[in-house]
């Protein structure tokens, strides 16, 4: 459930916003001008409206598929993100959605067509070559799809655009929406994961790993790509155990050779994002570990991480064709 549902006037009448506001039928529904008002305000009190959000139904105007950060890709020439949600149903600790607005309430942007005319526009600036989307950088890609339909949407979209390639990220199960639909090699379902202490002690209302792994294998057999996202990596003295054994349960259910990509990165922060997610959350004992400042970003020290992602990665391709592997390194 919402608290409550705010709507720009924009978009009061849009099949969508119907579609949605009939969902919630015993919630309150305010109308706004522009989902700044209710967003971008300063103290507001995250903690307290993460435990109860509020919905907001909004117009994206412009801007609806932007550059990747650097690094940030599957090894692409061409990559873009957009952004139909803003926000994330889950609450983990380690997210830089924490410390990324100052509110927690879930933005939606409903809008579809839009985003979907310069995905076209992009792809046809770069013709027969390969142009990647990730769609899981602001919120889940997933987890909200029962409400957003957006995988509904946007998986059509996508097969009609011969170079564009979809990465849908998410650590949610809601795969029906797909199943419904001819799977398509250039559109793929990458599931985050951490190992089961992270899991418990970080991944608050993220479903369980072995629901995820369920999930994953319907998806399988269905005929989709998958991908596997082991990000972030977070240090406690039995992290090599528990990380070899999240190995074994997915790999006993999951034929590697499924597999689009397998990407692995340690835990680190944008700065002022760690600094606002402490802020939030002083007693979380995962920001007093021993991490450092390096070229704007908060993690381990460089030592300590190479330890970390080298003993991952040789688990870790224990398991996976060596092609798959795409490593996240942010220490330069």
């Amino acid at each position: 459930m919402v608290s409550c549902v705010y709507v720009e006037s924009s978009v009061k009448h849009h099949e969508r916003t119907l579609r949605i506001l009939a969902r919630f039928k015993n919630a309150p529904v305010v109308e706004i001008e522009h989902h700044g008002e209710v967003f971008n305000p300063s103290a507001q009190n995250f903690r307290l409206q993460k435990s109860n959000p509020a919905l907001i139904l909004a117009h994206k105007n412009n801007r609806h598929a932007l550059p990747t950060p650097e690094g940030y890709g599957l090894g692409g020439k061409h990559n873009f993100y957009f952004s139909h949600m803003l926000n994330c149903l889950y609450d983990c600790r380690y997210c830089f959605l924490q410390g990324m607005y100052n509110s927690a309430h879930q933005v939606i942007f409903v809008n579809y067509e839009d985003f979907d005319d310069d995905i076209t526009q992009i792809c046809a600036q770069h013709q027969s070559e390969p142009v990647w989307f990730f769609s899981g950088y602001d919120c889940d890609s997933l987890a909200y799809e029962p409400v957003t339909q957006f995988a509904n949407f946007f998986v059509p979209a996508f097969k009609k655009i011969d170079n564009a390639w979809l990465e849908l990220r998410t650590k949610s199960t809601q795969v029906r929406q797909l199943l419904k639909h001819e799977p398509c090699e250039r559109i793929i379902t990458a599931f985050s994961f951490t190992e089961q202490h992270s899991h418990d002690k970080l991944e608050h209302g993220v479903p369980s790993i072995e629901k995820r792994i369920d999930a994953m294998r319907l998806l399988v057999e269905a005929g989709w790509p998958i991908g596997l996202r082991f990000d972030p990596i977070v240090y406690h003295e039995n992290y090599q155990a528990s990380f070899s054994h999240l190995l074994e349960t997915i790999f006993s259910i999951i034929d590697p050779n499924c597999l689009h990509s397998v990407s692995l990165g340690a835990f680190r922060l944008p700065k002022n994002n760690f600094r606002q997610v402490n802020k939030l959350y002083p007693d979380e004992s995962l920001f007093h570990q021993n991490l450092v400042l390096d070229n704007g970003i908060v993690g381990y020290p460089l030592a300590q991480e190479e330890e970390m992602m080298r003993y991952c990665e040789q688990q870790l391709l224990q398991h996976i064709p060596t092609h798959c592997y795409q490593p996240c390194k942010w220490h330069e």
